[in-house]
């Protein structure tokens, strides 16, 4: 376990603002999981304390005066079949293993699965917590269980994924478990046999301007078309500081929708089933509701917003969806540019949208 104190968090958030906390923790392994967690109950109620992935879903708006968490940053994968399937197989990734390293390893042993996922940034840690999700595939029907350390208890415990509430780019870790616990572990369950899923976003017109068939993709293949599309409309941010898409895509009724197309008849949408809650998982899906989601970035291309900066914050040229660091911005900076386009968007839309980036 490695401690840094008054530490610069500056490599810890891909928006590249250089914040300070007084404490940055970094755990290697279950054991300085373990211990960590003590080090965490004697500090409740003193100090603030802020458990941190690879920072890529993250924003600080000033010095963080407490105690900063994280995994040690290092590939860790190990495999295994299925104990009741042998055409599924079972990756148990250390949760400092950064995610897109993870997808192309089981890419090229060809286990399959994680395909449209390729390139979001982050780290397997959190990808459990964010449940991050890319053309048509959310992480959480890959996750099988979450290893991880009790923080009140110290005690190591095993979190099956149909605990953990996911929803769109949500779970439990979010809300009611928020530090609550040490992720040590993700357990994602793989296939054997490459199934692509093609039916969201511009996958289809894709394939069809490259010339290839649904039937000649390989799990290779797929990986190489999601990331070029992906570095074809989101920056680097080596290059400019972002953290990927910054706001959540709205989920509205039929009603709130048609009020929308009355207005902007060229709106862009897609069906979603919304599961009902407080019951169980098979009720959920027979009681599930259709309602709509409207890509925000679509609405804040439509207010005028692509290209446009203020101060040293603005919104991507090529994607309207990401703010990004020009150069010398403040979180402040990124909140009012933030403030800005919701504003905006409500009073074209009627619809209010809100970040995914979590704002410190």
């Amino acid at each position: 376990m490695k401690r840094y104190k008054n530490c610069s968090l500056l490599k810890y958030n891909t928006f590249g603002m250089d914040q300070r906390c007084d404490e940055l923790i970094v755990y290697e392994s279950e054991e300085d999981a373990i211990v960590l967690s003590e080090i965490l109950r004697q500090q409740k109620g003193k100090l603030p304390i802020l458990i941190l992935g690879g920072g890529s879903n993250l924003l600080l708006t000033e010095d963080f005066h407490g105690m900063v968490v994280t995994p040690g940053k290092r590939f860790s994968v190990d495999c295994k079949d299925g104990s009741s399937d042998k055409s599924e197989v079972i990756l148990n990734a250390w949760a400092g293993t950064n995610f897109d390293e993870m997808v192309a390893f089981a890419v090229k042993q060809e286990y399959f699965g994680l395909e449209n996922l390729s390139l979001i940034p982050g780290e397997c840690g959190a990808s459990a917590v964010q449940n991050i999700g890319a053309y048509g595939v959310e992480v959480k029907d890959l996750i099988l269980e979450i290893n991880a350390i009790e923080i009140v208890t110290g005690k190591q415990v095993t979190i099956k994924a149909e605990d953990c509430h996911y929803g769109y780019r949500s779970s439990k870790f979010k809300k009611e478990w928020k530090d609550q616990y040490l992720i040590t572990n993700v357990i994602y369950k793989l296939h054997k046999q490459f199934t692509p899923h093609l039916d969201y976003g511009n996958l289809h017109k894709v394939l069809s301007e490259k010339n290839i068939a649904p039937a000649q993709l390989t799990g290779e293949l797929l990986r190489e078309l999601i990331i070029e599309i992906r570095q074809a409309k989101l920056p680097d941010p080596e290059d400019l500081g972002n953290a990927g898409s910054f706001f959540m895509n709205p989920i509205v009724d039929e009603a709130t929708l048609n009020k929308v197309r009355q207005q902007h008849p060229n709106v862009h949408y897609f069906e979603v089933q919304e599961p009902a809650t407080d019951v169980s998982s098979d009720e959920a899906e027979r009681k599930s509701t259709t309602r709509y989601k409207i890509p925000a970035g679509w609405m804040i291309d439509q207010c005028g917003w692509k290209g446009r900066s203020l101060g040293r914050a603005g919104v991507y040229d090529k994607q309207a969806l990401v703010l990004v660091n020009l150069g010398g911005a403040t979180g402040a900076d990124v909140v009012t540019l933030m403030k800005a386009i919701q504003e905006n968007v409500y009073q074209e839309f009627g619809i209010h949208i809100y970040p995914e980036v979590n704002i410190i």
